[in-house]
């Protein structure tokens, strides 16, 4: 079981972050894996709106289908994957600390299968290590 946790601290109004952050259009900007991401469902975004993802990870190309899960603007967005070698399931939070400041947190579960089970140590790492970067873009293209 792959679960990682990753939070910061955005200088910048909470309902820009999360209008941002929550619209996958947005999503190759900051995430630093995301090549593209294609609506398959009507906008806006909802509960079981669901979009395709193109991304790289471990040198592999990725093509996987994303649907909300759970959908609170502002709060809480769940977005859930069954296909391909690595279901998953990603959460963002955000929470005012202020009128300028936004606390924003990502939390990625799944469970990988097949030969990706055994590299769940090393996933786990790199997905850490990416979650961070990507926070890090989000927070530096939201800040100026």
């Amino acid at each position: 079981m792959v679960d990682v946790f990753t939070d910061i601290t955005i200088r910048c109004p909470h309902q820009k972050v999360s209008e941002y952050a929550a619209d996958p259009d947005n999503a190759p900007e900051w995430y630093v894996n995301i090549d593209s991401a294609e609506w398959l469902t009507n906008q806006p975004l909802s509960i079981h709106s669901q979009i395709a993802f193109k991304a790289k990870f471990l040198g592999r190309e990725l093509s996987y289908v994303y649907e909300v899960k759970e959908y609170s603007p502002g709060e809480k967005l769940v977005m859930k994957t069954a296909n391909g070698p690595f279901p998953m399931e990603t959460t963002y939070t955000w929470e005012a600390i202020d009128d300028q400041l936004t606390r924003m947190t990502l939390q990625n579960k799944g469970n990988p299968t097949g030969f990706s089970k055994w590299m769940t140590p090393l996933m786990s790492t790199m997905m850490k290590k990416a979650n961070k970067k990507d926070l890090e873009r989000i927070k530096e293209i939201l800040e100026n």
